[in-house]
């Protein structure tokens, strides 16, 4: 456990990603089996406890410490696990650290008479950093700035081996991945995966940049509409049938309608919608079907999942990947033709002989509910990651509000000190009602200035939540807006980010409910 509580505080104040994968592959190749394979479920978000919940930790310190104490101290610093962390009574003990795997199997087998004991004795035999790794690894949020990604770069460096393939094999293995990092040290074969329905990491664009318009041989390249839903793998191999995001993670189960249609054996890229009638609905749609484990009939009937297809990536056991986009496209449209799937149509290429066609096609995105386009070169083969010049993404430009702070939550990790998340609104009449929150857009000292202003403004505390004066508004930048019954105003914004601090602007001329109405996708 030692081992991977020093990294995960030496991986919090490390800025350089590449600076974090040597800490990650030093820790790897320095620990041994099993606690580095738990060590990596965690980095992958891939480790949970059924019986280990926060509930369980402010019970445990509620016990031992001052609640009004606890109450403030987590207030001010804005982390249970740290707050938690810090605060628990130093006791001598003569237990050591557990090792990573004992603390992991022991929570997975615990039940939930038997868990207090158990987390207040290690509590009690850490330091303050082992204390707070183990509350991290518990609670599932060590948000330590790496993504899965690169944690699974990481264990591949360890043998030089490409990242896309560690990601290749990732969803036939099971923790504590033995065979994974016998593979990648040269002890034993490849994991022999590829005959299932594993996610292939996909091919991602680049924005393009206005410079780089210009700069372009049009007759390179192909176009294509950016649909407003999600990226997806369609995965149906040796008699298994999966649904990925674009980052890996299977959701199939929140999608039983998809899988019904996937009477096939192929992998495809795609994005996933919810139609209605030939029409593409509101992301805010597809929002209620993700992130559930089961849908109901109703959510089935009302929701109706579709897959407008991108690419074909295997069709039965042939790898098409290394073919140029040309002739994948044509093998995507036979295939189609031949298969006839339900719930799954095409993409559409966009016919144009110069980009100024594409502009004007570009302009009028938002009216029919588009992102943007998609330009792709005819001659690319299909790369894992973001390779640079064979595709880009260019979307429609955001829409902007004057809108008023209403709230401020402190953040996580580097940002656990400062009140970094802000919960903005619109007037509706008088009243300013809540239609979106955001943590980025600003620069740092930007953030020491917000969160001086917070301080000095605050007019009334919900734990780690301030209230504050109707004093200062935030230009906001969004993708769309759209109705939402979860929001007092009825609305909420799409990747809303910081845009400008209206220091100049009084709170009562910023915008009204009227205005995001206006603007919202019905």
């Amino acid at each position: 456990m030692k081992p991977f509580a020093t990294l995960l505080d030496a991986l919090i104040f490390t800025p350089s990603r590449n600076a974090k994968l040597r800490l990650i592959a030093d820790y790897m190749a320095n620990t041994p089996d099993p606690d580095r394979g738990y060590a990596l479920a965690a980095l992958t978000g891939d480790l949970s406890f059924r019986t280990a919940k926060p509930a369980l930790i402010r019970q445990l310190v509620a016990e031992r410490v001052d609640p009004e104490l606890f109450g403030w101290s987590y207030d001010f610093v804005g982390d249970l696990a740290e707050t938690a962390a810090l605060i628990w009574p130093e006791r001598r003990s003569n237990r050591d650290w557990p090792h990573l795997a004992e603390v992991v199997e022991r929570l997975d087998s615990a039940g939930r008479a038997e868990m207090p004991g158990l987390l207040a004795e290690w509590l009690d035999a850490l330091d303050a950093t082992g204390r707070w790794a183990l509350l991290k690894l518990i609670t599932g949020g060590l948000r330590v700035g790496v993504s899965a990604r690169l944690a699974k770069t990481a264990v591949a460096s360890l043998g030089n081996i490409d990242p896309a393939e560690v990601e290749e094999v990732w969803h036939g293995l099971e923790m504590p991945y033995a065979p994974l990092f016998a593979w990648v040290e040269g002890k034993a074969p490849r994991p022999a995966v590829e005959a299932g329905a594993g996610f292939r990491p996909l091919m991602l664009a680049n924005p393009l940049e206005e410079r780089e318009i210009e700069t372009l041989e049009a007759s390179a390249y192909r176009a294509e509409w950016k649909w407003d839903g999600i990226r997806v793998q369609i995965a149906a191999r040796g008699g298994q049938r999966r649904l990925y995001s674009r980052t890996g993670d299977d959701i199939s189960g929140a999608f039983p309608d998809i899988l019904g249609a996937m009477d096939f054996d192929a992998v495809l890229d795609g994005e996933l919608l919810v139609l209605r009638a030939g029409e593409v609905a509101p992301f805010n749609d597809l929002q209620q079907r993700l992130n559930r484990k089961s849908v109901t009939p109703k959510l089935l009937r009302d929701h109706p999942a579709h897959v407008r297809l991108y690419d074909l990536l295997f069709d039965g056991d042939e790898d098409l990947r290394p073919l140029p986009f040309d002739a994948r496209r044509q093998r995507l449209d036979a295939w189609h033709a031949r298969t006839g799937p339900d719930r799954m149509d095409l993409s559409p290429l966009i016919p144009f002989a110069h980009l100024d066609e594409l502009k004007v096609l570009r302009a009028g995105a938002r009216d029919a509910a588009i992102e943007g386009l998609m330009l792709k070169r005819g001659d690319s083969p299909y790369l894992a990651g973001r390779p640079r010049g064979p595709w880009f993404k260019w979307k429609r430009d955001p829409l902007t509000l004057d809108v008023v702070l209403m709230y401020a939550q402190r953040g996580h990790g580097k940002r656990s000190s400062f009140y970094s998340d802000y919960t903005f609104g619109v007037w509706r009449d008088s009243e300013l009602v809540p239609v979106g929150k955001a943590y980025s857009g600003f620069t740092d000292a930007e953030l020491l200035e917000l969160d001086k202003w917070v301080r000095n403004h605050t007019t009334d505390r919900f734990g780690p939540v301030r209230a504050v004066e109707s004093g200062l508004v935030l230009e906001v930048a969004f993708d769309s807006a759209h109705p939402s019954a979860r929001h007092k105003s009825g609305y909420a914004l799409r990747f809303p980010r910081i845009h400008r601090i209206r220091w100049d602007k009084p709170a009562e001329e910023a915008d009204r409910i009227e205005t995001v109405a206006g603007l919202a996708l019905t």
